[in-house]
């Protein structure tokens, strides 16, 4: 049974909308492949450009006003002799403190920037280009940066030390995206341009813990080649639910998948084609604070809204004039926002419900009360005027 704000949550995700009187600051003069919302106050917004800039927006509306603009508060631009020299493919906060993020680029380089001083404090250097880099949302014990580039290794970089400190081998071409889960502070998973995606304990010396494959080991499904493959293309996006309890997969091979991040089982949900060409890694995501839960995955210029344990294609979100690359959502707000290789971060918000806040918690406490007005679709939440 829904609890009262659990099932607000879910009213709100349902209804997001571009909001017309919300915008963000437009500041990039190239694509915007990446977007992180601080987990401190969930004010802050980092943005990474295709032009190698990084903008930090304020999400706080002072004016009080209906309509406002996210403000950008600071850039690192093209006239900062610190900026990445090419495409930032991963901007991410620290996950304690708004006085550090990092960011890695395709100039091979991973950067550690002092928020106050927007100079790095370390930077780390590589063979090739720096698809992905994440720090643990959760760790206390280990301060490690899990980094993917054009290396099939994987390499793990200490913060503290601000050296190099280990490397997990195991796939066989580039690693696209690399992800720490929320569960566990030592299990990382690795999505590659070989088809594959490991899960491993880096308390370990020794190979990943498995290697997820897509037909649950059914031999008869698989053809000798594709065994203990996640996709029959390159898996370039991967994605922890909020529990951690589950992990979503995005290949080239246009579908998605959703496995059992304890076992590695897949759960065999259909999302139908999940249209997918990015060559690089794509930034999805997964609503947090609701349930059910919402998986919101680029798709060309619109935004795919899957159910995250069903499959069904909820609605499209469509508002940018370009391939949208990365997708953030924000918690605190059930609102999502977007960036596009039209240069615009666009701000979806949930519609504005007409009772006021008393009506609106009775009838939130009366609906998760009844469990037959709970209907498992929700279809008449969203209405066909999304256009």
């Amino acid at each position: 049974m829904l609890d009262s704000s659990s099932f607000l949550n879910l009213q709100r995700v349902l209804s997001l909308k571009l909001n017309p009187d919300r915008d963000v600051d437009r500041i990039h003069g190239n694509g915007i492949n990446t977007i992180d919302i601080e987990a401190v106050e969930g004010r802050y917004m980092l943005s990474g450009g295709a032009d190698g800039v990084i903008v930090i927006y304020d999400l706080e509306n002072y004016s009080r006003k209906l309509q406002y603009t996210c403000k950008a508060v600071c850039t690192v631009g093209r006239s900062s002799r610190y900026v990445h020299k090419f495409s930032v493919e991963t901007v991410q906060w620290y996950p304690y403190d708004t006085g550090m993020f990092v960011s890695s680029s395709f100039d091979k380089t991973m950067k550690v920037w002092d928020t106050e001083t927007l100079k790095p404090a370390e930077v780390f250097e590589f063979e090739g280009n720096v698809y992905s880099h994440h720090l643990s949302p959760i760790a206390r014990k280990h301060s490690l940066i899990a980094v993917g580039t054009t290396d099939p290794k994987i390499q793990l970089c200490d913060l503290k030390s601000g050296s190099r400190i280990h490397v997990l081998q195991g796939h066989r071409a580039e690693i696209l995206s690399v992800r720490w889960s929320p569960r566990y502070d030592h299990i990382l998973a690795t999505a590659s341009a070989d088809s594959k995606v490991k899960v491993w304990d880096v308390r370990r010396a020794s190979g990943s813990l498995f290697t997820l494959d897509q037909h649950n080991g059914d031999k008869s499904k698989a053809s000798s080649e594709a065994v203990n493959m996640a996709h029959n293309g390159r898996v370039n996006g991967l994605c922890f639910t909020g529990d951690g309890l589950y992990l979503l997969t995005t290949g080239t091979d246009d579908r998605m998948r959703l496995w059992n991040s304890a076992t590695g089982e897949n759960t065999l949900v259909n999302y139908g084609k999940v249209c997918n060409e990015s060559r690089k890694r794509l930034q999805f995501t997964v609503s947090r604070g609701c349930s059910p839960e919402f998986v919101f995955v680029p798709c060309g210029s619109s935004v795919a809204v899957y159910a995250l344990h069903t499959g069904e294609l909820v609605t499209m979100l469509r508002g940018h004039y370009n391939n949208v690359d990365c997708c953030e959502f924000h918690p605190d707000y059930q609102e999502l926002y977007t960036g596009g290789k039209d240069c615009n971060i666009l701000a979806w918000v949930p519609a504005p419900r007409v009772p006021d806040v008393e009506e609106e918690s009775k009838s939130a406490n009366q609906a998760a009360a009844d469990q037959s007005s709970v209907n498992p679709a929700f279809q008449d939440a969203w209405s066909s005027d999304e256009d």
